[in-house]
């Protein structure tokens, strides 16, 4: 009897540790303010999906009629000719592509050793400074980058475009149609208002918005893996490299694709730059480009019916696939270890 009971009380014990273990349940109760601000909140971040869902509804419904003239042609097409029923987007979806690539060559380098230096080696007595400069840059209107694009990167870009093509023609992409290699007087024209002047623009502007995100993601590096990197003799570079590059991996992605994600959508710097083609133009040294965004601003204030719509099957398109690029960056930076820190 008294091993029965031994085993009942030790049993009782356990069942009582058990539930000692578990996580107790709590209970908030909420008051008015809080009910209010909670709506508020919800209120404000389903205004936000329900903007974008009637944006694409809008698009949908105004480019039904051009997608219904031509199907899916309408995505191998490279001519723009909507009135006789010719139109499509290969040409400038791909040149859309192209200036955004060059973009994010231009922006990635520049914003992450702009955002490594003022995270990790920058004076305190300048930081504050540095990221206010920063932030002023991603303020500075994009038709001020198109003036000083066209009128001054243009013509400091043209010679090494020029010596580009004429000592690595022989990559496809960087060849040039129209130049002579070996002619010294060969006409520069043939040099600008290329899909590289304009790619480097719209990287130049777009830098601001990668440095803030990749700064803000490296200044959340923990400070216990810092200082348990150097107590045990790294050098402030290999603690940077293997603490907080390691730690920031998910929103160096993240940053870099909703760079791209603004890239894509840039329109008016692209505009005054570009020199519109309506053929599929992989030469980014070579004169003549386009994108989705410049060729609604070009066509957009002489459209009749037909080229309206497809106007806006064009942004129908670019909508889509910026939207596609955002969520993207949005997934990888919620799976990291930043973005879920944060």
């Amino acid at each position: 009897m008294a091993s029965k009971t031994q085993m009942t009380q030790s049993k009782d014990a356990l069942a009582m540790a058990a539930d000692t273990q578990k996580p107790r349940q709590l209970k908030y109760v909420w008051d008015f303010q809080d009910r209010i601000f909670r709506g508020v909140m919800r209120g404000a971040g389903s205004s936000v999906l329900v903007i974008m869902a009637l944006v694409g509804l809008f698009l949908t419904l105004r480019a039904s009629e051009a997608l219904g003239s031509v199907g899916f042609s309408f995505f191998t097409t490279q001519a723009w000719e909507p009135d006789s029923g010719n139109f499509g987007i290969a040409a400038v979806l791909a040149g859309t592509v192209i200036i955004a690539i060059i973009a994010i060559f231009v922006a990635v380098p520049f914003s992450l050793g702009t955002a490594l230096y003022i995270s990790e080696y920058a004076p305190r007595r300048i930081k504050r400074l540095l990221i206010t400069l920063v932030d002023l840059m991603a303020a500075i209107p994009s038709v001020v980058f198109g003036l000083w694009g066209f009128f001054f990167l243009q013509n400091q870009v043209t010679p090494v475009a020029k010596w580009l093509s004429q000592n690595f023609g022989w990559i496809p992409f960087l060849s040039v149609q129209g130049s002579d290699p070996s002619d010294p007087l060969t006409s520069n024209t043939v040099f600008t208002s290329s899909s590289l002047i304009a790619g480097i623009v719209v990287g130049l502007m777009i830098t601001p918005i990668v440095t803030s995100v990749m700064r803000e993601v490296f200044s959340q590096a923990p400070i216990g893996e810092r200082e348990a990197a150097l107590g045990l003799g790294s050098t402030r570079w290999g603690m940077v490299k293997n603490v907080v590059l390691s730690f920031g991996k998910g929103g160096i992605i993240g940053a870099t694709m909703l760079g791209l994600g603004r890239a894509l959508g840039e329109t008016i710097a692209v505009y005054m730059i570009i020199s519109p083609v309506f053929v599929v133009q992989p030469r980014i040294l070579e004169n003549g480009a386009n994108s989705v965004s410049s060729l609604i601003a070009l066509r957009y204030g002489e459209a009749t019916q037909m080229g309206m719509s497809a106007l806006m099957a064009a942004g129908l398109a670019l909508f889509i696939m910026t939207l596609i690029v955002n969520f993207a960056a949005s997934s990888i930076v919620a799976r990291s270890r930043s973005g879920a820190s944060s």
